[in-house]
């Protein structure tokens, strides 16, 4: 069923621009397409921008029956990488950790193999919880966060309302089919006080302005893809005090940039091969590839 409404303002879709055209090569997919950090595939469906708020989005979404499955069978071999994000994350989360009155509960709403879990309870939380739809993810995890996280996609009923002091969702909003729901329903389960922190890409940035359809955030994946302006106008709609919304640098080793590129697979193999063979692939790199973080609190 198409999107007769913007996911956010509810403005009607005939009333958005085409912004990229529908490209699915349905050969190319694979039980990695859904999975986190893949090598980008550069397709999408169909999609349009709100001329009122500004966002992108799929204009003949997947069902969320489908989605859910989609994530259930994905596979997972990005762990490195996700450590790599967990501490840049964390590292961008500490001005917003040092505003909140309390750290009793956290939760993360797409938490992979739960590493941020791990450092959310070194920031001192006294209790951490993850929700996510990839078994193979979890089954990467150690075991002391397996007892953390719950297999499933992200339903509200499942905890307690005002139960938690932050709740996190990061890489994740592109990928529901209502952000403006989950984003109220986190809302309704932050005590006083609390805080909801989201990272999404910009497709407003210079990268990925530049890069245009061979951007990785142009992905099957994604049912929407977020500007700034459109995630403040998500966050004011829901009454959040205390708005921030900034850029902010990513750190990963030299290879997994190469594996972003939009360069011919058989290119990018050869040439991480080289910076492999001469550790270089293993060095990191701090760059602003099109990310923001934004977050927001619940009034005291």
């Amino acid at each position: 069923m198409k999107n007769l409404q913007c996911p956010i303002c509810k403005s009607s879709s005939s009333d958005a621009t085409e912004f990229l055209k529908e490209n699915i090569d349905h050969e190319k997919l694979s039980s990695f397409s859904y999975a986190s950090r893949k090598n980008p595939e550069f397709m999408c469906h169909r999609l349009v921008q709100c001329n009122t708020c500004d966002l992108v989005y799929v204009e003949d979404p997947v069902a969320q029956e489908e989605l859910a499955e989609a994530y259930h069978q994905s596979e997972f071999d990005s762990n490195d990488e996700a450590n790599d994000a967990a501490i840049t994350y964390i590292q961008a989360m500490k001005p917003i950790l040092a505003k909140l009155p309390q750290k009793g509960a956290a939760l993360e709403i797409g938490t992979g193999t739960g590493i941020l879990l791990d450092h959310l309870k070194q920031e001192g939380f006294d209790k951490v919880v993850g929700v996510e739809p990839s078994p193979a993810a979890i089954a990467a995890a150690p075991e002391h966060r397996k007892e953390w996280i719950i297999e499933n996609i992200f339903v509200e009923s499942d905890f307690e309302s005002k139960s938690f002091d932050l709740i996190c969702c990061f890489m994740t909003m592109e990928h529901v089919r209502n952000p403006q729901e989950i984003l109220a329903a986190s809302h309704r389960l932050l005590r006083s006080g609390g805080a909801v922190v989201f990272i999404t890409h910009d497709y407003r940035s210079f990268v990925n302005r530049m890069l245009g359809k061979r951007s990785p955030i142009i992905d099957i994946e994604h049912m929407q893809i977020f500007s700034k302006k459109s995630m403040l106008y998500m966050m004011e709609h829901e009454s959040l005090v205390d708005i921030s919304i900034e850029s902010f640098k990513n750190r990963y080793n030299i290879s997994y940039w190469m594996r972003l590129t939009p360069l011919p697979n058989f290119v990018k193999k050869s040439l991480i091969s080289l910076l492999n063979i001469t550790s270089l692939g293993n060095v990191k790199l701090s760059a602003n590839v099109g990310n923001m973080i934004s977050s927001g609190f619940r009034e005291k």
